[in-house]
């Protein structure tokens, strides 16, 4: 039987894109969102080609190339005088013709997460199948028996600036099945099983997030990469462009042990003098955004209850070194889609659900959990830049696949590669997407 409508909770990216490849199928989706409006921040966000694969699917990658730009490469370096590369990997640009090429059609592109969202947004609207309502909090959910529909208790907040203040409304909407995307304080996952039911732990590490102008790190004084990690015991941290108008990211570890958002602020001119090229004072850089915050790793102990679906940081939280939280909710979405879809088409049963949960928490336990551990752990465990040169398995294989591109630029034996015989090629990340059309009927 065809789906009438999925009510999807949270405007974030993943509630978004849902939405809009569920719409775009033809299928009726309401969605809700507690806030007036969209969140205005400009977080960083790199989207791996296992991003831009979902949003072709959904009809938007170009205009999200066209604002954003593909970053030539990402490095880890030592915090010395030089700002010395220790490894690097890059992202090279198509020639002229190349780019709906399948190597680099889906290549790695960074716009700000706020823009991304806009980007959703006007594209859900112009859909005839979708609704965004905003000032829509859920406060209950629960199951019709009867009807076997899930249902959501939500208070209304009137969004006209021209209307008196009124009470807000309560409404119970229902539907199919309710997806939650609302983020890591879900709403739906903490009412679907308790307050404090988020398996995993925070790490006892004080993050702290900014964005900057700050001119002398796009100058022709600094080697930098578009996106660099410092590896170093204390002053580990990452610096990244976000912006064509070289906005970047500034990202770095803080001393543990309970300082106040004032303490974390007047410590930043020295960190920043620290930690940057040219050892900056305030006054030659601009501080757009200032975000301290902790991080975590925390899995649901399952993605589908009954009618209630979840996705993104409702689900699974992990720290955002090498962006996987977020590449990891985009999967996420691609999966439940296609699984959704299924059901919709009648090319697959209600079960598929039960599976796209094994399959989602089984990528985060296996891969996204690990690896954005070890993406984390890399900056600081190690007492100095070489000892991590020496021991690190992931920095170890860099050197190796940099040996292996200089072979093949110096020999230019295009057929083998470049490599000697029995040396393997290193291998890549594990994919983060599960298809699931190979659960359909066939």
């Amino acid at each position: 039987m065809a789906i009438s409508k999925v009510i999807v909770v949270g405007a974030g990216p993943s509630g978004l894109l849902l939405t809009l490849l569920l719409s775009r199928a033809g299928i009726h989706v309401d969605l809700l969102e507690m806030t007036s409006t969209l969140d205005t921040n400009p977080r960083a966000s790199h989207y791996m080609p296992e991003s831009c694969l979902e949003f072709d699917r959904a009809g938007v990658l170009d205009e999200i190339r066209s604002q954003g730009f593909s970053p030539n490469g990402v490095s880890w370096r030592k915090l010395d005088e030089a700002k010395s590369r220790l490894v690097s990997l890059r992202n090279p640009d198509p020639l002229p013709g190349q780019d709906n090429d399948a190597a680099f059609r889906h290549r790695m592109v960074c716009l700000p997460l706020h823009k991304l969202g806009k980007i959703l947004e006007t594209a859900v609207l112009a859909q005839p199948t979708a609704r965004i309502l905003y000032g829509y909090k859920v406060i209950d959910l629960g199951e019709d028996p009867a009807a076997q529909k899930p249902w959501v208790k939500v208070e209304i907040t009137p969004q006209s600036q021209h209307s008196p203040p009124t009470s807000p409304k309560i409404e119970t909407l229902s539907a199919d099945y309710i997806v939650a995307c609302d983020g890591g304080n879900s709403t739906i996952r903490r009412t679907l099983f308790g307050e404090s039911v988020f398996p995993g732990f925070t790490w006892d590490k004080q993050i702290v997030a900014t964005n900057i102008y700050y001119p002398y790190l796009s100058s022709s004084k600094v080697d930098y990469d578009d996106s660099q990690f410092f590896v170093h015991p204390e002053h580990w941290h990452m610096v990244a462009k976000i912006q064509p108008d070289n906005l970047y990211r500034v990202t770095y570890g803080e001393i543990s042990g309970g300082l106040s958002h004032s303490d974390l602020l007047s410590r930043l001119p020295q960190k920043f003098q620290t930690i940057l090229p040219g050892n900056p004072t305030p006054e030659q850089y601009t501080v757009v955004n200032f975000s301290p915050y902790k991080v975590h790793q925390r899995c649901v102990p399952h993605m589908r209850v009954n009618k209630f679906l979840l996705a993104g940081d409702a689900a699974h939280l992990c720290n955002p070194f090498g962006g996987l939280g977020l590449t990891g909710g985009i999967a996420d979405v691609g999966s439940l889609f296609d699984a959704l879809l299924g059901i919709h088409t009648e090319k697959a049963d209600d079960s598929i659900l039960d599976i796209c949960d094994q399959m989602r928490r089984k990528i985060w336990h296996e891969v996204i959990n690990p690896l954005s551990s070890a993406n984390m752990e890399r900056l600081f465990k190690y007492n100095s830049a070489e000892e991590a040169m020496e021991q690190d398995e992931f920095f170890k294989m860099l050197k190796g696949m940099e040996r292996q591109a200089k072979k093949v630029e110096e020999e230019e034996e295009t057929a083998t590669n470049g490599k000697e015989e029995g040396e393997k090629a290193p291998a890549g990340m594990p994919s983060l997407r599960y298809d699931m059309t190979q659960h359909y009927r066939t």
